[in-house]
């Protein structure tokens, strides 16, 4: 399997492990500030790591992911900073484009930016669901093992959380109806 692998590509098979170890830990971390300090950390290894595959809209969008986490999480709800982070990417992958596989990094970026700043709860975990399968597919057509398995751990992951949230939302009906939901 090796044999036939440039020093590049083993170079990219070992930063998207990297990232994968960087997700986990911190998916199983409970404070949400390591958790937001290891996902920035995820990034930058998964940017490396498209950048080393020769992906490089992906790599450029995983960079700008970073900036959409600290931006969302400011201005949550706030349809012009979602609008103005939406443009930036659609320009970054204008401007990197290479082939039809970047579609792929393109939508991840847009299902991410919308659900961070505009959705809460479960709707928000769909569309970050929906995001990490289209930076897995991206993964798997470049063929990076650790991104690969790293966006399944996210979609399970997710998919876990949105099952625990229903069924607390059944239990617990109360304790969700004052929820602020973002724009209101």
């Amino acid at each position: 399997m090796l044999e036939g692998m440039s020093y590049t590509n083993m170079a990219g098979q070992a930063v998207s492990l990297i990232a994968l170890g960087f997700c986990i830990v911190g998916f199983a971390s409970k404070r949400d500030d390591r958790l937001m300090v290891l996902l920035i950390s995820a990034n930058v290894a998964f940017a490396l790591q498209f950048a080393l595959f020769g992906s490089w809209t992906a790599a450029v969008l995983s960079l700008l992911v970073i900036g959409r986490i600290l931006l969302a999480r400011r201005y949550l709800g706030n349809w012009q900073v979602m609008l103005a982070v939406l443009a930036v990417n659609l320009v970054a992958a204008a401007l990197t484009w290479r082939s039809p596989v970047d579609y792929f990094a393109v939508a991840a970026a847009i299902f991410g930016t919308v659900g961070m700043f505009m959705l809460r709860g479960i709707p928000m975990r769909l569309m970050l669901a929906a995001a990490a399968i289209a930076w897995m597919l991206n993964n798997i057509v470049i063929g990076s093992v650790g991104g690969t398995l790293a966006e399944g751990m996210v979609v399970v992951t997710n998919f876990i959380t949105i099952f625990r949230l229903a069924r607390m939302k059944r239990r617990y009906p109360e304790a969700f109806e004052n929820l602020k939901e973002p724009g209101s």
